[in-house]
C-alpha cells in the first residue's frame, strides 16, 4: 500500500521495499515554464543545489524535465536524510559563489551531449515556447544573476509545489525539508506551431519518428504497446528494414499524453522504411489490429502489476500525479482498467494519434503522398517597412514598425516584435530573431546595404528582457558577401548616343562595303589592268573605310557587354 504523509508541509508518499531505501523530491517546474531568453534557469538551480555536496559515497542525482525537476537518491536512512535536507537548504540559500562555474559546466554538458532523433520534434510542434524549448540551447544562462535564481526558487521550489516519495519502511529520522511557503503551480498550457495536422517535417536523422497527442487513459498505454509489436513484426522481422522499432507514452499532467513511435533505417533503405512505417499506421487507423497483440500487451502490463514491490516501483509516477492533480489508481483498479480495453478502444486511439500526428522523415523524402501536410518552414505574412537590398543580390531585408521580414524568392521569413521569443545579439551587429512560431531570421550587416540606424531601430523595438548577448565572433566567422557576377543583359550607366551611333555606323559599313564589293567584282570581270592605279586606289580606300566604320561598332558592343 502507498501511504500519504506530510514532512514539514511537503506532501509525502511512502511504500515499503525489500531493497535499499530510495527517495525523490519532485517539484512542479521544468523547462516548459521558462522563456527562451531565460532558458536554463531551472537546470542551473538544480546544479547549484547539488554542487556543494561534492562526491557522495552513495547515489545522488538531479534531473530537469519539461514540467518537473527531481532530486533523487539511494542509500541508508542517514544518507537520504542528509541529502534531501541539504538540497532544500541550498535551494533556500543558494551557493552563489558557484554560479559562474556551474554555468560553464552546463554549457559543456550541452555541447557534449549526443544528438537524438527526437530532439527537434518539440520545436516543430510547439514553437519557441513552453514544451518546445527543449529543442534549443540554454541561451539564457549568460545573463542570469544570483537574484534571478533566488526569485525563481522562491516562486517554484516551495513546499506546496513539491512532493516527496520514499521507498522504505518509514520516514528517515532527522529528515528536514526547509522550503519556503508558496502555491501549487499548474502544468503549462501546451502551445502549437502547426496550422494543421497530420503534418510532417524533414530532418537529417536516419530515423522515421511519429509524435502525437492523445487522451491519457489505459487504452492509450495499451495501444503504444500494440503499435510497438506491429512495427517490430513488419519492419524488422518480415521486411528486415529496421533494427530499432520502439514506442513511448508519456503523460503531460493535463489529461493528455505524448505518444511516439520510432523506426531507424540505413541511408539506402530510408524510403522503404518510411513506406512501411506509414503502412503500419494506416493499418492501425482502419482498425486492423490483432487480438493477439492486445492480449500480449495487457499480459505484459499485468506482469508488472503482479511484482512484489509494485507500489514502490510506481512511486515516481504516483508522485507526479499528486503534483498535477491527476487521479492515482490502486493496483486492482489498474488491472480492471486494463481488462476493459478492447479492439474498438484501440481503434479510437489510432484515430486520435493520426489526427494529431507530426511525422519526422529523413532528408530528401516527403510524406504528402500519405496525407501529411508539410509543416511551415516560412511565413505567410510580409510586413511593410524600409527595404534594404542584399549585397549578393539574392534577398532583401524589410524593417518596419511591427517587425522584420527577410524576402527570399518564395520563402519569406517574418518575425513580429511582439511575437519575438528571443533575439541573439552579437557585438559586430549581427542579430538573430526567433519568433514564437520557431521562425528564425538572421541579420548579417555585412551581407546587406543597411542604413547605420537600421540595427539600433530593431534593438529599440525588441524588449530588453528578450535580448540575449552573445560572445564576440572571430573575424573569419563573420560572413562576407560573395562576388556578384553581372549578367550581360544589364545596361547600367549607358549613354543616349551609343545606340544611334551603332546604327549609323552599321548603315555606313553596309553601304561602303557593298559598293566596295561591287567595284572590285566589276574590275575583275572587265579584266582591268593592275596598272590602272586610280581605280585600284579607289578600291583600297573603300575597303579601308569599311574597316574604319566597323571599329566603333566593335568598341560599343564591348562597352555595353562589359557592364
Amino acid at each position: 500500500m502507498i501511504q500519504h504523509l506530510d514532512v514539514d508541509g511537503v506532501p509525502t508518499v511512502l511504500a515499503a521495499t525489500g531493497g535499499p531505501m530510495r527517495a525523490g523530491l519532485t517539484f512542479r517546474v521544468g523547462t516548459a515554464d521558462e522563456t527562451l531568453a531565460r532558458s536554463g534557469i531551472t537546470h542551473l538551480l538544480e546544479h547549484l543545489a547539488l554542487a556543494p555536496l561534492g562526491l557522495a559515497d552513495y547515489h545522488v542525482n538531479g534531473a530537469t524535465a519539461q514540467a518537473f525537476t527531481t532530486f533523487h537518491t539511494q542509500g541508508s536512512e542517514t544518507d537520504i536524510a542528509a541529502f534531501l535536507t541539504a538540497v532544500c537548504g541550498h535551494l533556500s540559500d543558494l551557493p552563489a559563489a558557484r554560479l559562474d562555474v556551474e554555468k560553464e559546466i552546463l554549457r559543456t554538458e550541452w555541447s557534449s551531449r549526443g544528438a537524438a532523433a527526437i530532439d527537434d520534434i518539440p520545436l516543430w510542434r510547439h514553437g519557441a515556447r513552453d514544451y518546445g524549448l527543449t529543442s534549443y540551447p540554454e541561451w539564457g544562462l549568460g545573463a542570469l544573476t544570483a537574484d534571478d535564481l533566488r526569485e525563481w526558487a522562491a516562486r517554484w521550489f516551495t513546499r506546496e509545489n513539491a512532493v516527496l516519495w520514499l521507498a522504505g519502511d518509514r520516514v528517515p529520522a532527522g529528515l528536514r525539508l526547509p522550503l519556503p511557503a508558496g502555491t501549487r503551480q499548474p502544468v503549462p498550457i501546451a502551445s502549437s506551431a502547426l496550422p494543421q495536422t497530420p503534418a510532417y517535417f524533414v530532418n537529417g536523422s536516419r530515423a522515421v519518428v511519429l509524435d502525437s497527442v492523445v487522451r491519457r487513459r489505459a487504452a492509450a498505454t495499451v495501444f503504444a504497446g500494440v503499435l510497438e509489436r506491429e512495427l517490430y513484426r513488419s519492419l524488422r522481422q518480415e521486411a528486415g528494414l529496421s533494427y530499432t522499432t520502439t514506442t513511448g507514452y508519456e503523460p503531460r499532467g493535463d489529461g493528455y499524453a505524448t505518444l511516439r513511435a520510432l523506426a531507424d533505417a540505413l541511408p539506402e533503405k530510408q524510403d522503404a522504411v518510411l513506406g512501411g512505417f506509414v503502412d503500419v499506421l494506416a493499418k492501425m487507423r482502419v482498425g486492423r489490429i490483432e487480438q493477439a497483440d492486445l492480449d500480449a500487451t495487457i499480459a505484459k502490463r499485468e506482469d508488472f502489476l503482479g511484482i512484489a514491490e509494485v507500489d514502490a516501483a510506481r512511486l515516481p509516477s504516483y508522485a507526479l500525479n499528486v503534483l498535477t492533480g491527476e487521479p492515482n489508481l490502486t493496483v486492482d483498479e489498474h488491472r480492471a482498467e486494463l481488462k476493459a480495453v478492447n479492439l474498438a478502444d484501440l481503434h479510437e486511439v489510432a484515430g486520435e494519434m493520426t489526427a494529431s500526428a507530426l511525422l519526422m522523415v529523413p532528408g530528401g523524402l516527403t510524406a504528402d503522398w500519405a496525407g501529411f501536410v508539410a509543416a511551415p518552414t516560412h511565413s505567410t505574412e510580409i510586413l511593410q517597412g524600409t527595404t534594404y537590398s542584399s549585397k549578393e543580390g539574392n534577398a532583401a531585408l524589410r524593417i518596419g514598425v511591427d517587425g522584420v521580414t527577410l524576402l527570399r524568392t518564395d520563402n519569406p521569413l517574418t518575425v513580429r516584435y511582439d511575437d519575438c521569443s528571443a533575439m541573439l545579439v552579437w557585438p559586430d551587429g549581427a542579430r538573430q530573431l526567433v519568433g514564437l512560431d520557431a521562425i528564425a531570421l538572421y541579420i548579417e550587416p555585412t551581407l546587406f546595404n543597411l542604413h547605420p540606424a537600421a540595427i539600433p531601430a530593431i534593438d529599440a523595438k525588441v524588449p530588453r528582457d528578450r535580448q540575449i548577448a552573445m560572445p564576440a565572433r572571430a573575424p573569419e566567422a563573420i560572413p562576407q558577401p560573395r562576388a556578384v557576377v553581372r549578367q550581360p543583359t544589364e545596361r547600367a550607366n549607358s549613354t543616349w548616343w551609343e545606340l544611334p551611333a551603332m546604327v549609323l555606323s552599321g548603315m555606313g559599313v553596309l553601304l561602303v562595303g557593298a559598293f566596295s564589293v561591287l567595284l572590285t567584282l566589276a574590275m575583275l570581270l572587265t579584266e582591268t589592268e593592275p596598272g590602272e592605279e586610280q581605280l585600284w586606289g579607289a578600291v583600297v580606300v573603300l575597303w579601308l573605310l569599311t574597316v574604319i566604320l566597323t571599329l566603333p561598332i566593335v568598341k560599343l558592343r564591348r562597352r555595353r557587354r562589359g557592364r
